[in-house]
């Protein structure tokens, strides 16, 4: 929202005439920011109750640039070379164009991975988030972040940018052990995740994540939009 207003005025600029300045306040006046509806309960059937051996981390987005897989799988160079306990779920879609740093990573992490490419169906998938521990995120962009979300759902334990929209979305009380400041940070933090993997696995952000249902959601954009009809 605050990156189309504050563009607003540079942009109407441009035009010779009729640039209809006076409107920006107006459109101001009457934003705001309504976060995306998932169906979140669709998940719940497929729940596996089956703690992994080794903590298992999870990529579960596009296999695309913005999503910086590059830092994500330095990431676990790092923690393979200094031996630490893991394994890797890769999913998400890939298409005609992917970053190479997949197939750099399919090589060097063989022994550690446990699925890598694009689930078919969502049973799969679902089941794999409920079996994942651990969710580092390395993304360039995130607005929301569907995938982050269904993990959370899941019982994934997220550790985040704090550079992106998550100081906003998550509650202040999570801030500290789930956001990071940079690749160091978050090596440490995954690095620590790793360490005490039942604390991890005994944590749940379910009841926050919760909100997103389309269920919760649903009344909040019709009300909203009964507003302005």
């Amino acid at each position: 929202m605050r990156s189309f207003l504050n563009e607003l005025q540079p942009f109407l600029k441009q035009f010779p005439d009729h640039q209809e300045l006076g409107s920006i306040d107006n459109i101001y006046n009457k934003s705001k920011v309504l976060y995306l509806g998932m169906e979140l309960q669709r998940f719940d059937e497929h729940k596996i109750d089956n703690p992994n051996e080794r903590p298992l981390i999870l990529w579960n987005h596009r296999w695309e640039y913005d999503k910086n897989p590059e830092s994500f799988f330095h990431l676990l160079y790092r923690l393979d070379k200094e031996g630490f306990p893991f394994e890797i779920a890769i999913l998400g879609e890939s298409f005609k164009t992917t970053p190479s740093i997949f197939d750099e990573a399919k090589d060097k992490l063989n022994d550690r991975i446990v699925h890598y490419g694009f689930c078919d169906q969502f049973k799969e998938y679902a089941q794999w988030l409920w079996k994942a521990d651990i969710l580092p995120v390395t993304s360039n962009q995130d607005f929301f972040g569907i995938s982050i979300m269904e993990a959370i759902y899941c019982g994934v334990y997220p550790i985040l940018p704090k550079r992106l929209t998550y100081p906003e979305l998550l509650p202040d009380i999570y801030h500290s052990n789930h956001l990071y400041d940079s690749e160091d940070d978050l090596y440490e933090m995954v690095k620590k995740s790793i360490q005490n993997i039942a604390t991890v696995r005994e944590s749940s952000m379910v009841d926050w994540i919760k909100k997103f249902d389309w269920k919760i959601m649903a009344p909040l954009y019709d009300k909203v939009f009964n507003t302005y009809i």
